[in-house]
């Protein structure tokens, strides 16, 4: 099988959304356990970067979830086959 690179790969690249999904979750919950902790325990700093982790994971998090609900175009199921190489055209 011969695979044809477009160069367009970045802007019709698809991502799995709902794995990226449960590991922000699985994410989300570590970064919280460790603000929280770190916080107890008195370790500030730690307790800082886990608390912009949070925040990091919580924006990803609302980008997927906004994007699983745009539908097929962002999240195709099986059924919809991969966009067409660009065959080099003008774009037009």
């Amino acid at each position: 099988m011969t695979v044809i690179r477009s160069g367009n790969e970045p802007a019709t690249a698809r991502s799995a959304l709902r794995l990226r999904f449960w590991l922000g979750v699985w994410g989300l919950l570590w970064a919280a356990f460790g603000t929280a902790v770190f916080s107890l325990v008195g370790r500030p700093g730690w307790a800082a970067a886990c608390g912009v982790l949070l925040l990091v994971v919580t924006v990803d998090l609302t980008m997927v979830l906004r994007h699983l609900h745009q539908g097929p175009h962002w999240q195709p199921g099986r059924d919809i086959p991969p966009y067409e190489p660009d065959r080099g055209g003008t774009g037009r």
